[in-house]
């Protein structure tokens, strides 16, 4: 089954409001095997509206208003439809009374406008809203489903999920179930991660792989049509364990799971502690740990030292270190790991310097930063460039740290 989510309302198209009922929709339809092809957003004007439905029939199985329910002149979704279809609108009984009992409840005078919310299209199921005045509707008329929900989403939310999903499931009860599982990776680009998956992506079936880049990581959503939730799960599994055994290194963690929380629990289960010392991330990497519930037994603290002197002041680093290597350089980077894990007693202690930008720095390009990481088996240095603004190399810099300690360099 394919669906396509028509939002009316000029309000869309001036920017005045964000389309956020399409996103929930769409969501809420894929979970049930129900395909959203397109998204459609148009105007208070019948006319267009009516073209609109045109072309959606000619694609689409199931047809979702989102908008255009209420009192005023520009409302004007049923009545489109209702002249489209060729059907009556009547005023629905229980809609109606529900509508005076609410402004005889507010002690108002309710304005013969009210009462067009109270209309629905002839021969349909309607939909209840318990959080608003105006009904949904749902009707099927040549092996079209028409469903109308109003804009509001705390009306259009709770009425799809008690109401209209079960009229689509009843409608279409042989429909395949879509599973999905959100893997989460960092430490590795988009193209880099496309590049060692190349042939899986190129002979995706079912379950599909679906990269997505985002700030400092990348994703992969497999997505699997089955009716048997058993064997759904085996696919997903067997298609991750491909994945795995190729960028495994660099997976983190699964659905909304965040880089600081996959870190803080990594942390709990090898019981260990971790002190960072920060010059060019400013104590972001020390603040997104601490934000995570329970940060307190694996956080040790931090501090930051961004001028030389409280370098050489809180850390104890060397001046000579300082003075004959710089402190954008792997040796600053070392002493400011290792002094930090001595004097907080951890387990770990990171070290953060570099150039942010937008000017060079000792000689370094904005952009060059140095991470060290010391444990009790010595200390390592990474040195990386990162591209883009002043905010996107720190932020970079404080997500590759964590990266680094979640696969233990």
């Amino acid at each position: 089954m394919n669906a396509e989510i028509i939002a009316v309302g000029s309000e869309l198209l001036l920017g005045q409001i964000a389309n956020t009922n399409a996103q929930f929709i769409s969501k809420e339809l894929a979970e049930v095997g129900i395909n959203v092809y397109f998204h459609t957003v148009v105007g208070d004007n019948p006319q267009r509206l009516k073209h609109v439905i045109e072309t959606a029939e000619q694609r689409a199985d199931v047809l979702l208003f989102t908008g255009g329910l209420g009192p005023t002149k520009d409302d004007l979704t049923k009545e489109t439809v209702a002249r489209h279809l060729g059907v009556q609108l009547v005023h629905d009984p229980e809609a109606l009374h529900y509508i005076e009992d609410y402004f005889a409840s507010v002690n108002r005078q309710m304005t013969p406008n009210n009462r067009k919310q109270a209309l629905v299209l002839e021969g349909c199921e309607v939909l209840k809203n318990t959080t608003g005045m105006a009904p949904g509707m749902a009707l099927t008329k040549q092996g079209k489903v028409y469903l109308m929900f109003p804009g509001p989403p705390h009306e259009l939310q709770p009425m799809f999920l008690k109401s209209a999903l079960p009229y689509l499931t009843n409608t279409f009860p042989e429909l395949d179930r879509i599973e999905s599982r959100v893997l989460r990776f960092t430490g590795i680009g988009e193209s880099q991660l496309e590049h060692e998956l190349e042939d899986l992506l190129s002979a995706q079936t079912n379950p599909t792989i679906a990269p997505l880049a985002k700030p400092g990581e990348v994703t992969l959503r497999l997505t699997v049509k089955h009716r048997d939730p058993q064997e759904a799960k085996r696919l997903l599994d067997a298609c991750e364990e491909k994945i795995k055994a190729r960028v495994g290194e660099y997976l983190y963690g699964y659905g909304e799971t965040m880089l600081p929380e996959a870190l803080v629990h990594t942390l709990k289960e090898k019981q260990q502690t971790v002190a960072a010392a920060e010059s060019l991330t400013g104590g972001m990497f020390a603040d997104a740990l601490i934000a995570v519930p329970g940060a307190s037994s694996v956080v040790k603290g931090g501090v930051v030292c961004y001028h030389p002197d409280l370098k050489v002041s809180l850390l104890s680093i060397q001046p000579d270190v300082i003075k004959t290597y710089g402190t954008v350089s792997e040796e600053c980077a070392k002493a400011m790991a290792e002094n930090i894990r001595r004097i907080a007693g951890a387990s770990i202690g990171i070290g953060f310097t570099g150039v942010a930008g937008p000017d060079d720095l000792e000689g370094k390009a904005p952009g060059t930063v140095y991470i060290a990481v010391a444990t009790e088996n010595g200390t390592t240095v990474d040195s990386f460039r990162f591209a883009g603004s002043r905010a996107s190399v720190r932020n970079r810099a404080v997500r590759q740290g964590m990266a680094l300690l979640l696969r233990g360099e």
